[in-house]
């Protein structure tokens, strides 16, 4: 009886902990909590229009906590995606509640940036051109600053 409770219980633990830290999956862990659950496919080349309308959402919507290139009340985003994967940034965008909640890498950004980001009530398709605008700029040469 024993020997059956002992081989359940490590099962048990097996199963709820292994390969996962902090309760999330290895693709949660590399890409966020959220809406986007798989890997997104990219255009290998960078689609001018749509991120023209990404910077318009991000001016919108993310340019009063967070500047291109200087840390403001949120982190600087020209190169956060060399930072993180797309679907990261999708998922904190669509999702910063429960990513501060849960996720190490958000909490730790927290920690830098006392101000808990907010949803801007953003949704899939706009966060795609946000992407698209990322990926335009963080090709870009910043300006050098006087």
């Amino acid at each position: 009886m024993f020997k059956n409770l002992t081989a359940i219980l490590i099962l048990f633990f097996c199963l709820n902990g292994c390969g996962s830290k902090d309760g999330l999956s290895d693709f949660e862990m590399q890409n966020g909590i959220g809406p986007i659950k798989e890997k997104i496919i990219l255009n290998p080349t960078i689609d001018t229009l749509i991120a023209f309308y990404g910077k318009n959402i991000y001016e919108a919507k993310c340019l009063q906590c967070h500047k291109l290139d200087e840390k403001y009340t949120g982190p600087a985003q020209r190169n956060v995606l060399k930072r993180r994967s797309p679907e990261y940034v999708m998922n904190m965008i669509l999702n910063p509640e429960e990513m501060l909640l849960k996720h190490p890498e958000a909490q730790k950004m927290l920690a830098e940036y006392p101000t808990k980001m907010t949803f801007q009530n953003i949704t899939v398709e706009e966060a795609k051109k946000i992407v698209e605008f990322f990926r335009k700029v963080g090709n870009e040469t910043p300006p050098i600053k006087k």
